[in-house]
């Protein structure tokens, strides 16, 4: 675990290599996935504002290669590393559209769209390798709490999708066989 949600921010880390997963959690056992970070993406940034904590937790879902930037450093870069700042506004911008569209996503998305326009977002953002497969692996678990729904319901749609020949699982490993299919089950919900 990288950082857990309400410590102290002491720092952001770059991810070179490897994916990180950022999730929020709730109650005992209850987590959402935020979003998954890879190579060249941010995580810790956050936790920077008013109150200085961490306000969700980041996990390596594998060996990651990680730059950890001193709070106090990253803030005295973002004075004078103007480049650097305009970039990371694009980074936060962006990020808060996709969280955006998220919410809307979990609030009036049906599951099974949810499920659809994840794997083809996952399929994006990781490619995939010579058989197909989605260049992560991926839990049901955490496909469940990446879609805001129990691991029962997502078990229950990912079966729904081998019976209809969409999709494929090996392990944890997941090949996306209609795209098109898929992207009509995430417009349909939308």
């Amino acid at each position: 675990m990288l950082f857990r949600e309400g410590e102290p921010v002491n720092g952001i880390y770059f991810v070179n290599a490897g994916k990180v997963k950022v999730h929020k959690h709730w109650g005992e056992e209850k987590e959402l996935i935020v979003r998954f970070a890879e190579e060249g993406d941010i995580v810790g940034h956050r936790g920077v504002g008013s109150e200085m904590v961490y306000p969700v937790s980041a996990t390596a879902l594998e060996t990651v290669d990680l730059c950890f930037i001193d709070l106090a450093f990253f803030q005295a870069t973002l004075k004078v590393n103007h480049e650097f700042l305009h970039a990371l506004m694009m980074f936060y911008a962006s990020e808060l559209q996709e969280s955006e569209k998220n919410m809307r996503n979990l609030v009036h998305m049906p599951v099974k769209g949810r499920i659809a326009h994840a794997l083809l977002i996952l399929q994006k953002k990781f490619g995939t390798n010579g058989d197909g497969y989605i260049n992560m692996t991926l839990s049901r678990q955490d496909l469940a709490s990446y879609t805001g729904t129990t691991y029962e319901t997502a078990f229950r749609i990912m079966s729904e999708l081998i019976q209809e020949d969409i999709i494929a699982i090996s392990g944890k490993s997941i090949v996306v066989k209609d795209p098109a299919r898929l992207a009509l089950l995430e417009a349909d919900a939308g």
